[in-house]
């Protein structure tokens, strides 16, 4: 698993660091008041041996976002986050596996956002080339805040919280991922990724408005269903429709499209022809073994194969 790993470098005050260096001042505001915004990227070996960036620009453009929610400088341009990324990669990258990075701006200076100062602070994982296996999910009894509390639409670390708080509820229970439901009762998301639900041969998923992240993959697996000819709906979600859902599913840049068995104690099909059909044709996608005009790349030319 990602956060098991522990890279060589990171990438903070502009440049790449031993992992151990890498380190925040016990009174920086990203410490006491959880003051960051965040984005991960997933990057694959393409056929032509290169290796790319899905989506990097919507990231980018979703971390500036946050950050001017929560008050956040970013200094950084689109050129500089490439940059710095392609240099990560870069030194990290074995030739053989592709890549998960996370980008965070971190509050590094100032008090209850005065003169705030922020770093972007960048760490990369390696991710095997693998099909996501089928996991076993719940319903979490923690809920969503709200818009008016804690919006969802800020990728914050604070917002991961509840999410925190949601799996360790459902580890006991022998579930993978928990799903939380908005402050109303209906679903929002998983602990991080979005719900795919399938009824009637139609993939549904609560809007932004129900407590779910802005989601990018959200977007292309949208796009990727309309061009198998699958309906897609946005709308909201009672919990009791997961449990009696023809097929269910999660989705997020890290999970990519991953199916679901189990929802509680409710045995799903053994089968999910939709999903499965969207998964595979989202894999074909990112790896450019079938490519699909929404999902952009971004070359990353620092990393070279070593196979």
């Amino acid at each position: 698993m990602a956060q098991l790993q522990r890279p060589a470098f990171a990438y903070m005050n502009g440049k790449l660091v031993p992992w151990d260096q890498a380190t925040l001042h016990i009174g920086c505001e990203a410490i006491t008041r959880g003051r960051n915004v965040f984005e991960g990227l997933k990057g694959y070996w393409q056929p032509d041996g290169q290796f790319k960036i899905i989506m990097m620009r919507q990231h980018y453009d979703r971390l500036k976002r946050s950050a001017i929610l929560l008050h956040i400088p970013c200094r950084y341009s689109f050129e500089n986050y490439c940059e710095a990324i392609d240099q990560l990669i870069g030194t990290l990258s074995t030739g053989d596996r592709d890549m998960w990075v996370r980008t965070t701006l971190f509050v590094t200076e100032g008090h209850w956002g005065e003169d705030t100062v922020a770093d972007l602070v960048l760490t990369a994982y390696h991710q095997d080339k693998v099909i996501p296996r089928s996991i076993r999910i719940g319903v979490s009894t923690w809920r969503r805040s709200s818009d008016t509390a804690l919006p969802a639409r800020i990728k914050t670390g604070s917002n991961y919280q509840v999410s925190l708080l949601a799996r360790l509820e459902g580890r006991p229970r022998g579930y993978e991922d928990m799903v939380l439901l908005n402050q109303s009762g209906r679903v929002a998301e998983a602990t991080a990724s979005c719900i795919l639900m399938v009824r009637n041969d139609t993939i549904v998923t609560p809007p932004a408005t129900e407590g779910a992240l802005e989601s990018i993959t959200l977007d292309i697996v949208e796009a990727l269903a309309q061009s198998l000819g699958i309906k897609f709906c946005r709308r909201p979600i009672d919990r009791t429709e997961l449990l009696v859902a023809d097929e269910l599913g999660v989705c997020g840049t890290l999970h990519e499209v991953t199916l679901v068995t189990t929802i509680d104690e409710y045995q799903l099909s053994e089968k999910s022809p939709i999903l499965s059909a969207v998964q595979q044709r989202y894999l074909e996608a990112v790896r450019g073994i079938n490519p699909h005009p929404v999902v952009e790349f971004t070359v990353l030319p620092s990393v070279k194969a070593t196979r």
